[in-house]
């Protein structure tokens, strides 16, 4: 458990650059306060000390704001930040190296007992606000970008953004080998926003609108070489009455 801790405090170095000294982040960061609080609900929760386990998990939700069902199982290395308005249902399942933003709900959509909340794989980042629904799995590496609500699964290293979800990119790789990657080289991307390759990206989203912008500019110089042709046609032709006839798909050709 100890293990535990000592990881869930050196991983917020890596997540955040607001962070100083270890006892900032020990006793300032409703993040780690939770997932501490959890471990110990959670080990009630096994012992079948449910009632206990509950009362801790409340005063936990009323120290830190962010509200964590005991049952819920959290792997290592995981990250909330902010974590204001967070909510982990009782059968949700949260693998290695998870990055969770505010307002983050991983609930569930039926009443009926059993699996019932969403499963994130290793290294799942899930953007400020968004909403995970159902007992759906979100693949290993993938990010689920600010307010999206996700009710269907997730491939491994994808982009879902929307509302309802729709999936932006997928890499082509054996579920294993991203498994693998994710727990050794965990990527990281603030708030699931990712590289100049993703769509979601607002650079990249910046780079297509500045093609765009150059193709129109063409355009206009095309549209403008054409009227200095026809003015010059206008000129050589002589009165304008001629050139419009000339130019009228309607003109019987005949007369």
């Amino acid at each position: 458990m100890f293990d535990h801790v000592k990881e869930d405090i050196a991983i917020v170095f890596q997540r955040d650059p607001a962070a100083r000294t270890h006892w900032e982040i020990l006793t300032t960061y409703p993040g780690v306060h939770a997932l501490l609080m959890h471990r110990l609900s959670h080990w009630l929760w096994q012992q079948h000390f449910y009632w206990l386990a509950r009362f801790n998990s409340h005063i936990g939700r009323w120290l830190t704001g962010i509200e964590i069902h005991p049952g819920a199982i959290i792997g290592r290395r995981v990250f909330i930040d902010h974590g204001m308005g967070v909510v982990i249902g009782e059968t949700a399942v949260i693998g290695d190296d998870c990055t969770l933003y505010h307002g983050v709900t991983l609930g569930g959509t039926s009443w009926n007992k059993g699996k019932r909340h969403p499963t994130l794989e290793s290294g799942v980042v899930i953007g400020a606000g968004a909403k995970v629904l159902g007992p759906i799995t979100v693949g290993a590496g993938a990010k689920i970008g600010s307010n999206a609500v996700v009710v269907k699964d997730v491939p491994a290293n994808a982009t879902a953004v929307g509302i309802p979800a729709r999936i932006l990119e997928e890499e082509k790789s054996n579920k294993e080998d991203v498994q693998n990657d994710a727990a050794k080289h965990p990527s990281f991307t603030a708030y699931a926003v990712s590289d100049d390759n993703d769509r979601f990206n607002p650079e990249a989203m910046s780079k297509a609108l500045q093609t765009l912008l150059a193709h129109s500019a063409a355009q206009e110089e095309k549209l403008a070489a054409l009227t200095l042709q026809l003015q010059a046609l206008v000129a050589d032709s002589g009165s304008d009455a001629e050139v419009a006839t000339a130019f009228d798909i309607q003109h019987d050709l005949s007369k």
